[in-house]
């Protein structure tokens, strides 16, 4: 159910707000709190996050979501296999634009021929 995706999604988000509600995330990632906080649980357990209750918080059940030095470096990697996956899709897409082109070429070019042979 975790999947890289949604890992760096979450690591990212806690990075860039530790005191992210879980609602508040999972509506930033477009999926049920449930799955939030399924998804937090195992990065917890992982100890890519650690979660700690504001001290001075009336609302105990806020939390501080802080990246690990584990969870920094699995970021980091999974950053670097996203990076090389959209590098490899934007290759594919690349030659499969150069393919559509040509055919767009050859059949306005081979339109046109046909066009010119039917007015002689």
């Amino acid at each position: 159910m975790l999947n890289d995706e949604y890992r760096l999604k979450i690591l990212k988000a806690v990075e860039a707000d530790p005191q992210i509600s879980q609602r508040e995330l999972a509506k930033q990632l477009g999926i049920s709190l449930g799955k939030t906080n399924f998804c937090l649980k195992a990065l917890i357990e992982k100890g890519q996050i650690k979660a700690e209750n504001f001290k001075n918080n009336p609302n105990k059940s806020g939390y501080w979501y802080l990246l690990t030095l584990s969870g920094i470096e699995e970021k980091a990697a999974l950053t670097k296999r996203f990076l090389a996956r959209k590098l490899q899709e934007h290759e594919e897409l690349t030659a499969e634009i150069e393919v559509l082109r040509r055919e767009v070429l050859e059949t306005s070019s081979h339109s046109a021929t046909q066009r010119n042979d039917q007015s002689i």
